[in-house]
């Protein structure tokens, strides 16, 4: 058995389990380990309702300051040079509890490669917003990464490394 990629760590945040398939992908690929984002209050349907104005995301996205309390906030980043960051897309941009667990965790230092999951969404808005936001740190725009399978991902990651 192999022994586990301690410089690269996954972290996640998926609602439907799209995300978190490709994290667990990557994770496989890197043989590194992973860390799901959880929202401390969990979404339901109806927070999750982008067509309600009233909807809890909606609010969030429209609310540049919100931020989310996250369970297990801290994340062990010791000795990690690499986090790969996955995300779904909400309005152009990562959702509000991406930024919770930045703003919880120190990233200085680490290349932050991203990835995400959207329907028609390409990951740049996001990628643009996060460096924006946190211009101290080394985000790499990574990409959309629907359906994509392990060898896809393998050609990524090596597509990064050069």
């Amino acid at each position: 058995m192999a022994k586990e990629n301690k410089n690269a760590k996954v972290v996640y945040y998926s609602e439907t389990g799209t995300t978190e398939d490709i994290a667990k992908k990557i994770s496989q690929a890197e043989d590194a380990a992973l860390y799901r984002i959880e929202p401390e209050q969990p979404y339901t349907s109806a927070d999750l309702d982008w067509e309600d104005s009233n909807s809890r995301s909606t609010k969030e996205m429209n609310d540049r300051s919100a931020r989310l309390a996250i369970k297990n906030g801290k994340v062990e980043l010791d000795g990690v040079d690499t986090v790969y960051l996955g995300y779904p897309i909400w309005w152009d941009q990562a959702p509000r509890v991406v930024n919770t667990f930045i703003e919880s965790n120190d990233l200085s230092g680490k290349t932050i490669v991203t990835f995400c999951t959207s329907g028609e969404t390409s990951i740049d808005g996001s990628v643009r917003q996060l460096k924006a936001e946190y211009p101290a740190l080394d985000f790499v725009k990574g990409k959309r990464l629907n359906g994509a399978s392990v060898s896809t991902i393998e050609k990524w990651i090596s597509s990064l490394k050069k």
